[in-house]
């Protein structure tokens, strides 16, 4: 390929890209969806399960038909990459449960706070330093979080619990997750996600599965596939457009979150809520830009 027509494929990848990134977080949207609904009457480690299950599939028809065998493969960090599934296992419990609680949009917002702990996370795992700016977005962010926890008193106080809790393990899975990426694979490392997270939530089953209806099956296989096309189309994203682009299409998942919320069960977000995810989302979007300046800075000292 020539540098020009290298050049003219550029800005196509991108589109591509960010039509994956859009996609991405809309399966994600529709997953927790399928799970909510699910939860009226299986438990989420039950969902977990199945979703565990059926995202495997996608991998290994890739590794056992397509012969892609370098996925099973690990480099160097068997520890973190079970870390991260385990980890991962109990944040994906935890979301479910968060969205079995409380209305789509609110839990959302609250799952956005992982962003916020990522900062203080990385001063103690990675030796990284934060300035006045990404603290000063960090205090804002909570501020939001404490506007949408309601002053009159109506608080879903396990349900915040849960979706914090969430929100943390992510900012922890965000940091293992940098680490991991110089020395693994990511289809490695989602790989092993599922098929560890499968085992540990199949060990649960005797004790919490539920039959699922002639209804509830489509669900079941949805909360699965969705899980993986949402994964898949991620990592294209990432393959093809810069991550600081991709992490946008991410605030998408609130609309989305808010569609599904008002047609399927009738939520709308109150005033509180939506002033309250507006300092959160507010103060994401400066912590990206932030890193965004300090990453073209660090590349300009190079």
């Amino acid at each position: 390929m020539t540098r020009a027509t290298a050049q003219d494929s550029a800005p196509e990848r991108i589109a591509l890209g960010m039509l994956a990134a859009a996609g991405a977080f809309f399966m994600f949207t529709v997953m927790n969806v399928f799970a909510k609904y699910l939860s009226a009457s299986h438990s989420v480690i039950e969902i977990a399960f199945y979703r565990n299950l059926l995202a495997c599939v996608p991998f290994f028809v890739a590794v056992f038909i397509f012969g892609h065998r370098e996925f099973l493969i690990i480099r160097s960090k068997p520890r973190a990459i079970a870390a991260r599934a385990f980890l991962g296992s109990i944040s994906l419990i935890l979301t479910f449960a968060a969205y079995s609680r409380m209305p789509m949009a609110e839990t959302a917002v609250l799952l956005f706070t992982a962003s916020l702990f990522v900062p203080v996370l990385g001063i103690i795992f990675l030796s990284e330093s934060v300035g006045p700016y990404r603290w000063s977005a960090v205090l804002v962010g909570f501020l939001g979080v404490a506007v949408m926890l309601k002053p009159s008193g109506e608080i879903h106080v396990v349900g915040v619990g849960l979706a914090l809790g969430a929100a943390l393990l992510q900012a922890i899975l965000t940091v293992l997750l940098r680490h991991l990426g110089g020395h693994e694979r990511p289809e490695t490392v989602s790989l092993y996600f599922f098929v560890i997270g499968t085992f540990l939530t199949g060990m649960a089953m005797p004790f919490v599965a539920t039959a699922p209806t002639l209804v509830e099956s489509p669900m079941i296989f949805g909360v699965g596939f969705s899980g993986a096309a949402a994964q898949w189309l991620y990592s294209l994203a990432l393959k093809n457009t810069p991550a600081a682009l991709v992490g946008v299409f991410n605030y998408s998942s609130i609309v989305w979150a808010m569609v599904f919320g008002w047609m399927i069960w009738a939520d709308w977000p109150t005033t509180v809520v939506l002033a309250g995810s507006g300092i959160v989302v507010s103060s994401n979007l400066l912590i990206a830009w932030r890193e965004q300046r300090l990453n073209k800075a660090l590349k300009t000292q190079i």
